[in-house]
């Protein structure tokens, strides 16, 4: 399995644990809601399904936000190589690595630390179309592009 492989599957895994925790806290307000009954104290009620129903809405967001990682994922070509920086691109600088695909943080592959970020992050969108050797200036340190994979 190639590295970048490596790397998408990880991120696949992040995306699958997320959608896991976001449909398990769902089910378990659904639930919630379905076993509330109505106590003599009608608006102390009123407020507890309320609240689980906002819980509910920004759970759906969330997982929302899951689907268009997924999205994502399915663009990318775990097998594909390119000299130019791209959606799927491992990029090796002088200060850090990374693998453009979804903000799923710190990665770890053949003992090497990449950071899985977004194309439409700050760095993502500055290394967007770059070549190696290529120089980008960002957080105020100069960085080069070592390797592309």
């Amino acid at each position: 399995m190639s590295i970048k492989q490596k790397l998408f599957k990880q991120c696949l895994e992040f995306v699958n644990n997320r959608a896991n925790t976001i449909e398990d806290i769902i089910s378990s307000n659904q639930r919630a809601l379905q076993t509330e009954t109505k106590s003599s104290a009608g608006d102390k009620h009123e407020t507890g399904r309320a609240m689980l129903q906002l819980e509910m809405e920004k759970a759906s967001q969330q997982l929302s936000g899951v689907y268009k990682m997924k999205a994502v994922l399915s663009k990318i070509n775990p097998n594909k190589k390119s000299e130019i920086v791209h959606l799927g691109s491992i990029v090796e600088t002088n200060f850090e690595n990374y693998f453009l695909s979804i903000s799923a943080g710190e990665l770890n592959a053949e003992n090497k630390t990449f950071y899985a970020i977004s194309v439409s992050s700050p760095i993502g969108r500055l290394l967007l179309g770059k070549t190696i050797n290529k120089k980008i200036i960002f957080n105020g340190k100069e960085m080069i592009i070592k390797k592309i994979k």
